[in-house]
């Protein structure tokens, strides 16, 4: 099962070749790390099987210090996730490979213990899978499960059995909400367990609903004593509330911490390494007026009032507690990132790393912490920040080599407010032969262009040519409550306003083409994209993927209904709203060539938009249907985002080639997709 040395199938030396799509997405990606009390660093590492058809995560034991290449532990055709240590030493992770004892149900989760020597043995397992999310000092974990509705963990083997043979796939639904991103709600009902160090399990929470516990982000107390979990709860109008409630352990006795009101809800609860602290996240309610606020609270749980973080303009993502009693805190900051540390006695927050986006932190001895690192010229790779908030990068394949352009930090001025993005261009470009260029605009839309992404990269675009303009307008991450309430309620015209500007401002470069330009989104983006469709004939091309097309249907259909009925009430309320911001009814002057592509599986953005954008453009056509130039790529078995290697292969593959073909005069896309 170990190994002594690196894969040979895992490349040794860094990725160069951007015109190589396949061999792109091929690219080991660092998924998680883990650090263990005594200096083991363990990170779990993803990369495409060989057909293209799934990404198979992998566990390497990683040097702390730097000097030594990684060492490849396991090998499961299933692979191996989420690893964490066990107080002995020994490392706790996921996986779904078979038991070679045949205690564990096949392709079903379970947790694997791998010791120091020796083979991995399976922990515990359930009928519908068993993943961990806490460990406490005695070895007693936290896992999560889910149950047939009704059942409990003892039948739900035999009920699940009978279900699957009676080809039943029916849902009993009794309130909101009934999706989730890609996966149905009301048909298992999740469950909180247990975990003994011999694998023996108990429910925590036997008498919870379908919706209590979908969402849930829970943890474990140093002493096993108290599970601090989100508790969401149906209320009027098709809402939910999330508290936060403890649960003593031994008795199974419930008490709420953290009440949820129609003004905020909470979530993310995470315990201090001394267990007399708790840290939640605490998230305000979403109106016409105002968009949703996330605030940073530590609860002494011995009694007295919360501390609130003061983070700044840092949007959270990431929350680690150290031995000593500082909160880690990572997020969004400037269009980059930044790891601060909170007193928990005052609030007060200092920066311990900054210039990247940082996540995964695992804090070590010594004021130590590892984390995965990435900006938007390179890919996550793990690194050591010292306690003085020195960084060093950590060798793990994956690494990336030279780029095919440069990255540079542009700004413009809109009536004295500072718009800024990441201006990417080719080597090649010069005033001899400029640049086509391509305007991007991110999701969310409380997002940032500030990492490397996987699904969006653009030296694949600059590799061929293209620069790729990435702004970050109003509602992005990391410029504070003002930053994110800029241009709500999702207004485009104030979004496009401001990344117009920008991209005016860059055009004025010698070595880019102002009259050869694309336009692309994806999900908020996507949306963006299909309002400029019909709001400006300048550019050649526009790509929407998962984009929003007509308001009225999509926010009634998604699985955020509640959230976004809330804010955008019904047409009716606010029919001036509706009618400037629905892309659908600007249909009749969209003249520029258009690329949909959407999942089938989306249930944030349903296919229906994709669907309903199609026939417009397609029965709006004033032509012959062989001379319609917009396209539609369905990925019918993806959701909000392309996770399949060989789907994202075409999808890129299509993606660059249609702009290719409307922005460059190239050839047509084949009728036939060769890729």
């Amino acid at each position: 099962m170990a190994s002594t040395s690196a894969d040979p199938a895992v490349p040794s030396s860094p990725f160069s070749d951007f015109s190589d799509v396949d061999a792109f997405l091929r690219i080991p990606r660092l998924a998680s790390v883990a650090a263990s009390e005594d200096g083991r660093v363990v990170g779990a590492i993803q990369q495409a099987d060989e057909p293209g058809a799934t990404l198979v995560s992998s566990l390497w034991e990683l040097d702390p210090t730097g000097e030594r290449p990684a060492r490849r532990l396991t090998f499961s055709a299933k692979g191996e996730s989420g690893p964490r240590f066990a107080p002995d030493g020994s490392l706790l992770f996921s996986s779904a490979r078979p038991d070679p004892e045949g205690g564990s149900e096949e392709d079903t989760t379970a947790i694997w213990r791998l010791p120091r020597t020796g083979e991995a043995q399976v922990v515990a397992s359930a009928a519908a899978g068993l993943s961990l999310l806490a460990v406490a000092a005695d070895g007693t974990m936290l896992g999560a499960t889910s149950v047939l509705p009704g059942g409990t963990l003892e039948d739900d083997a035999e009920r699940r059995r009978a279900r699957k043979d009676a080809k039943q796939t029916t849902i009993w639904h009794t309130g909101m909400p009934i999706r989730l991103w890609d996966h149905e709600i009301g048909d298992e009902s999740r469950r909180l367990v247990l975990v003994s160090p011999e694998g023996d399990l108990t429910d925590l929470t036997p008498d919870v609903g379908t919706v209590t516990l979908h969402a849930a982000a829970a943890d474990l107390s140093p002493d096993g004593g108290t599970v601090a979990t989100s508790w969401t709860q149906r209320v009027r109008g098709g809402e939910t509330r999330s508290s936060i409630a403890l649960i003593d352990t031994a008795t199974l006795r419930r008490s709420v911490l953290c009440a949820a009101d129609e003004t905020a809800q909470f979530g993310s609860p995470l315990f201090s390494r001394d267990g007399r602290s708790l840290a939640v996240i605490r998230s305000t309610a979403s109106s016409p007026t105002d968009t949703s606020y996330s605030r940073l609270e530590i609860h002494p749980l011995g009694g007295g009032d919360p501390v609130t973080a003061q983070l700044g303009d840092l949007s959270m993502t990431d929350l680690e507690w150290t031995a000593d009693g500082t909160l880690l805190v990572a997020g969004d900051l400037h269009s980059s990132g930044a790891v601060l540390a909170v007193d928990p006695e005052t609030g007060e927050a200092r920066t311990v790393a900054g210039d990247g986006v940082f996540s995964s932190l695992a804090a070590a001895p010594g004021g130590t912490c590892f984390a995965l690192r990435s900006d938007i010229a390179t890919p996550p790779r793990p690194v050591r920040i010292a306690a003085d908030g020195t960084c060093s990068e950590l060798p793990a394949p994956g690494a990336v080599g030279p780029l095919p352009g440069t990255l540079e930090w542009v700004e413009a001025d809109l009536d004295g407010l500072p718009v800024g993005g990441w201006l990417c261009t080719p080597a090649s470009a010069s005033a001899a032969a400029p640049a086509p260029v391509m305007l991007w605009i991110h999701g969310g839309p409380h997002g940032s262009y500030n990492a490397w992404s996987w699904r969006w990269c653009p030296w694949l675009a600059v590799e061929r040519g293209y620069a790729v303009l990435m702004p970050d307008p109003a509602m992005s991450t990391g410029y504070g409550d003002a930053g994110l309430n800029r241009g709500w309620p999702r207004r485009p015209d104030v979004v496009y306003r401001e990344c117009e500007t920008l991209f005016d401002s860059v055009l004025q470069r010698a070595e880019l083409d102002a009259s050869r330009t694309a336009m692309l989104g994806a999900s908020f983006g996507g949306f963006m994209a299909n309002w400029i469709a019909g709001h400006t004939e300048r550019f050649d091309a526009i790509v929407t993927h998962a984009g929003l097309w007509a308001l009225p249907q999509q926010h009634r259909t998604t699985d955020a209904a509640a959230a976004k009925m809330r804010v955008h009430r019904h047409e009716d309320e606010d029919p001036d709203w509706y009618r400037a911001f629905s892309p659908h009814h600007e249909i009749d002057a969209i003249t520029t060539p258009m690329l949909v592509t959407h999942g089938n599986r989306d249930y944030r953005v349903p296919i229906s938009e994709a669907l309903r954008l199609w026939w417009d453009l397609v029965s709006s056509w004033d032509g012959e249907p062989q001379d319609m130039p917009h396209r539609f790529l369905q990925l019918t078995s993806e959701n909000h985002w392309v996770l399949t290697p060989s789907n994202a292969l075409a999808w890129n593959q299509a993606v660059l080639a249609f702009c290719d073909q409307h922005v460059l005069g190239a050839a047509p896309v084949p009728e036939v997709l060769p890729w």
